[in-house]
């Protein structure tokens, strides 16, 4: 038999790491069943939650960090437009949108 003080790291991420976010998880499947996706307060957390998203990637295209500052603007743009078009395309599809919008980024001629 090992030595079982070499597991403590495990074990504490864990027990502070991955059940308490468990116990979150269940607890939303469980009260997200009984929500009804039409109602008020759940159309304007969806708007809110779009509308953050927005900003987030509209910071990242116009006032970029690190080595993406170092693209043109009409690259990043061009990427954005990608991605976008690509997720409305192909069915809505989040994967497909940001697979497009990184290889325009990444393979921008």
């Amino acid at each position: 038999m090992g030595d079982l003080s070499s597991l403590w790291p495990y074990l504490a991420l864990l027990l502070v790491g991955v059940l308490p976010n468990e116990a979150w998880r269940i607890l939303g499947i469980t009260v997200g069943r009984s929500l009804d996706e039409k109602s008020e307060p759940f159309v304007w957390l969806k708007a809110v939650a779009t509308g953050l998203l927005a900003a987030v990637i509209a910071q990242l295209v116009l006032s970029p960090p690190g080595q993406l500052a170092s693209l043109p603007i009409s690259v990043r743009l061009g990427a954005t437009l990608a991605g976008f078009l690509g997720f409305l395309l192909l069915r809505r599809s989040t994967l497909a949108g940001l697979l497009i919008g990184v290889g325009a980024l990444v393979f921008p001629g």
